[in-house]
């Protein structure tokens, strides 16, 4: 229950860093949402691998390289998943907002996320 609390935690601060980046992007830059969200989703999964590698899971006794692949892997499929459901969500409602879009492609992505990185990326080997 700890680690999945603490993932809870790595997520939230992953979604604010996803959030506000889109955001600001959104705000200050001609960058539309589908760019914009690219962006946002990197800065966010380098977030989460920091908090997950010291607070979540600890480190996996890989190498840094190997573990930053792995970690890379998982985040960049769970990032597609997500990606792909914001962009069909935004471009088959074209009135929904696309922070509505992100929270509830965010959600669907999670379960996947907390599989992969606990499984594949974090355990003793």
């Amino acid at each position: 229950m700890k680690k999945l609390l603490r993932f809870g935690i790595a997520g939230g601060l992953g979604f604010m860093v996803d959030a506000g980046v889109l955001a600001l992007l959104l705000h200050i830059t001609p960058l539309g949402p589908f760019i914009a969200r690219v962006i946002a989703i990197a800065l966010a999964m380098a977030a989460t691998w920091i908090f997950n590698r010291t607070f979540t899971f600890d480190r996996s006794g890989h190498s840094l390289a190997v573990e930053g692949f792995r970690y890379g892997s998982v985040g960049v499929t769970a990032a597609l998943v997500n990606y792909g459901l914001y962009s069909a969500l935004l471009l088959r409602l074209p009135d929904l907002q696309p922070l509505a879009a992100m929270v509830l492609s965010t959600a669907a992505s999670t379960v996947f996320s907390f599989v992969g990185y606990s499984r594949f990326v974090f355990r003793g080997d």
